[in-house]
């Protein structure tokens, strides 16, 4: 789930079906039942997203940095 699952993200073919439906019968976005349904959707995908730009950063992170994320992990596990 992405930021963006509230939107159409249709194919190519489905994209040339779209420019010959002359009657705009194509619907083509995600819809919620209610607002408040709409916003917690969107709610939980903002915090998904950002879950996994974290996880990415503490990827790179210790990639990059092996000897400081041990002694990071160390120091969670003492005070903790």
């Amino acid at each position: 789930m992405g930021s963006d699952f509230l939107f159409a993200m249709p194919s190519a073919l489905a994209g040339v079906s779209r420019s010959l439906d002359l009657g705009a019968t194509f619907g083509g976005y995600n819809e919620s039942q209610t607002e408040r349904e709409a916003d917690r959707r969107a709610l939980c995908s903002d915090w998904y997203v950002v879950g996994d730009s974290l996880s990415d950063a503490i990827n790179t992170f210790s990639e990059e940095e092996p000897a400081a994320a041990l002694q990071a992990l160390t120091v969670v596990k003492v005070e903790g």
